[in-house]
C-alpha cells in the first residue's frame, strides 16, 4: 500500500492546504522539446571559479548541461549527457546534481527509473575538459536494488561525497520473508575528481525512502547528511547524522518532533548548511505539531537543535526551503502560493541565525515553477530560479538587515 501511495503522490489523501505547494512545482509541457532552461522542468546551478554559470537540468526526458557569461541572461549552446533510451526520475523531489571543482571539472548526477515500482538508478558523468566534452554516463553503484535523490558536496581536499536513498537492504530483506519499512541512506566517495567512486556502503537503514537529502561538511572528511527519518514506522520527521571519518556514520540525531504520521511520500527534502561550528536546517512539514516550513540551528554538533522557527505566511503553503551562508550572512529562501501566484521569499541573519530580518518578496510567477535554490559566488549570494512564464532567473540577493 505505502508504494502505491507514493506513486500516486499522495492522490486521493485527504491532506492540508499545505500541499498545494505540489501544485505550482512545475508540470510536464512535453510540447516544450528545446533543450533550454525555457523548457526545462528542473534546473540546478552551479558557479565556475572562473565565475560564470553552469547548469545541470531536465527538459522532458534528457538531461543537458549549459554555460552562461552574463548571470543567466544566456545561454551556450547545450549538451545532452544523457541516452536516448533513458527513463528519467521525474519525481518532485528528483533533480539532477552538478558539482564544479576548482580546476573546472564538472560532475553530473541524476537518477533513473526502473519500473512501475519507481526502483531507480543513479548515474554520473563528468567532464575534465571544461564542459567540451563528457564521459558516458556510468552507475553510480553496481547494486541491482534501487537508487534515488542522489546528493554530492565536494570536501576541502576535492574528495567528493555522494550520498542516496538506496533499497538494497530492503530487497535482501524482503527476500527472507523479513518485514523493513522504508529504505536506506548509501553513500560513497571520489578521490580522483569524479573519474570513479568507492564501492558504496549503507549509513543507515529504515528511512523514509521519497525525500531528497541535504549534505554538507562538519570539517574534513565529515559530511553531515539531513534526511527525512522513520520514526515509530510511520512518523517522517527529519533526523541528521555526521561522519566521524570518511567512512564512520555517526549517531542519530532528531531534528524536531513534528509529529508527521502518514504512510505516503512527502516528496519534499530538507536544506542543510554549516557555518563557523552551527548547523542550520530549514525543512517542510505537515506534522500534528506544526505545519509549514520551519528553521532551526545546533550549537553542539546536531546532537540538540532550537526551537523550530517558523518561516513564511502559513496561509499562503510556505514550501521548498534553501540555506545558504555566505560573507557572515546565513540565507533562508522558500516559496509560497495564494492559489494564483507563486512568489519566492527570502530573509537573512547576521548572528548565525539567532535573529533575522524581515522577509521580503525577491521573485514571482503566475504559472508553474521550479524550486528556489540558493548560491554563492565568492562573498555574493544568488537565487536561482526556472519559472514557466519568465524562464530563468539568477537574482543577486542584497542584505537589508
Amino acid at each position: 500500500m505505502l508504494r502505491l501511495l507514493c506513486a500516486a503522490t499522495l492522490a486521493g489523501i485527504t491532506i492540508s492546504r499545505a500541499f498545494a505547494q505540489m501544485a505550482h512545482d512545475h508540470k510536464e509541457v512535453e510540447t516544450c522539446t528545446r533543450l533550454s532552461p525555457a523548457c526545462a522542468n528542473s534546473v540546478s546551478p552551479a558557479f565556475a571559479p572562473d565565475g560564470t554559470l553552469w547548469i545541470a537540468a531536465r527538459a522532458g526526458n534528457r538531461i543537458f548541461v549549459a554555460k552562461s557569461s552574463d548571470n543567466g541572461r544566456s545561454f551556450g549552446e547545450p549538451r545532452v549527457i544523457t541516452p536516448e533510451n533513458v527513463s528519467l526520475d521525474r519525481g518532485a523531489d528528483a533533480r539532477p546534481q552538478i558539482l564544479i571543482d576548482l580546476a573546472g571539472r564538472i560532475i553530473v548526477a541524476y537518477a533513473t527509473v526502473r519500473d512501475k515500482d519507481f526502483n531507480g538508478e543513479v548515474f554520473y558523468t563528468r567532464s575534465a575538459d571544461g564542459g567540451k566534452t563528457f564521459a558516458p554516463p556510468q552507475p553510480l553503484t553496481d547494486d541491482a536494488a534501487s537508487q534515488r535523490f542522489p546528493a554530492m558536496e565536494i570536501d576541502s581536499d576535492g574528495s567528493i561525497f555522494a550520498a542516496w536513498i538506496d533499497k538494497r537492504n530492503r530487497a535482501a530483506a524482503l527476500a527472507k520473508g523479513e518485514t523493513y519499512a522504508g529504505a536506506g541512506v548509501a553513500f560513497a566517495w571520489s578521490h580522483d575528481h569524479g573519474l570513479r567512486f568507492t564501492q558504496a556502503s549503507m549509513a543507515l537503514d529504515q528511512t523514509c525512502e521519497c525525500c531528497r537529502l541535504g549534505i554538507a561538511f562538519a570539517g574534513r572528511g565529515r559530511p553531515a547528511v539531513l534526511f527525512r527519518n522513520l520514526f515509530a514506522q510511520s512518523v517522517r520527521d527529519h533526523a541528521i547524522l555526521t561522519f566521524e571519518g570518511p567512512d564512520k556514520p555517526g549517531p542519530v540525531y532528531r531534528v524536531s518532533d513534528d509529529d508527521w504520521a502518514i504512510n505516503a511520500c512527502p516528496h519534499h527534502g530538507p536544506s542543510l548548511a554549516i557555518a563557523r561550528g552551527v548547523y542550520h536546517v530549514a525543512w517542510f512539514t505537515n506534522g500534528r505539531a506544526r505545519q509549514g516550513v520551519f528553521y532551526a540551528r545546533s550549537a553542539d554538533g546536531g546532537k540538540t537543535f532550537s526551537t523550530p522557527m517558523p518561516a513564511g505566511d502559513p496561509d499562503r503553503a510556505p514550501a521548498r526551503p534553501s540555506l545558504l551562508y555566505a560573507a557572515g550572512r546565513l540565507w533562508l529562501a522558500w516559496k509560497e502560493f495564494d492559489g494564483t501566484v507563486t512568489t519566492v521569499k527570502a530573509m537573512d541573519s547576521r548572528d548565525d541565525g539567532q535573529h533575522w530580518g524581515a522577509a521580503r518578496i525577491i521573485a514571482e510567477t503566475s504559472e508553474d515553477s521550479d524550486h528556489p535554490i540558493l548560491l554563492r559566488r565568492g562573498d555574493e549570494a544568488f537565487l536561482s530560479w526556472q519559472t514557466r512564464k519568465e524562464g530563468y532567473r539568477l537574482i543577486k540577493l542584497e542584505s537589508r538587515s
